[in-house]
């Protein structure tokens, strides 16, 4: 079993071959890539830059680790946020629900917070498993802006 080294994080460098889009009406992209697996120390605080190297095309790409605490701060805000959309999803639910469903007589309208809730429901649908799987995905290492050719790369976690 592959275990991580305490102080360490694992990441791979995605090398993408190819990303073709096929379709008029109906799009399908298909991507392809290879992967090479590196382990990078963590700093003890702060922020550290490494040069991690594809090993398809030798490019040399620039990362940025994070130390352990503030990896896991971020990845717990994440966490905390995608909770708290996911209740003011379901409030904003349950609101629009009482709202919508009342009979309002002749010349009445419904109450202004009744749009806000709709919003609210579009885009909390949205915002909450997005930051729930940013956050279960989040590791502290991202790739620094490489020039032109070097953005067919991308820097992923490793798990399991």
């Amino acid at each position: 079993m592959n275990r991580p080294i305490p102080g360490t994080v694992q990441v791979a460098v995605r090398h993408i071959l190819s990303d073709r889009t096929t379709g008029v009406f109906t799009r399908t992209r298909r991507i392809t890539w290879r992967d090479s697996r590196y382990q990078v120390r963590r700093p003890t605080s702060g922020k550290h830059t490494v040069e991690l190297t594809c090993p398809e095309c030798d490019a040399s790409l620039l990362a940025e680790v994070r130390d352990e605490a503030r990896t896991r701060r971020t990845a717990t805000v994440l966490l905390v946020l995608a909770a708290l959309s996911g209740i003011v999803f379901f409030l904003a639910l349950g609101y629009a629900i009482h709202e919508g469903g009342k009979t309002l007589p002749e010349g009445q309208s419904l109450p202004v917070l009744f749009p806000v809730s709709v919003v609210s429901i579009f885009v909390t649908f949205v915002a909450a498993p997005v930051l729930l799987l940013r956050s279960r995905r989040y590791n502290g290492v991202s790739m620094l802006d490489a020039p032109k050719p070097r953005r067919i790369h991308g820097i992923m976690p490793v798990r399991g």
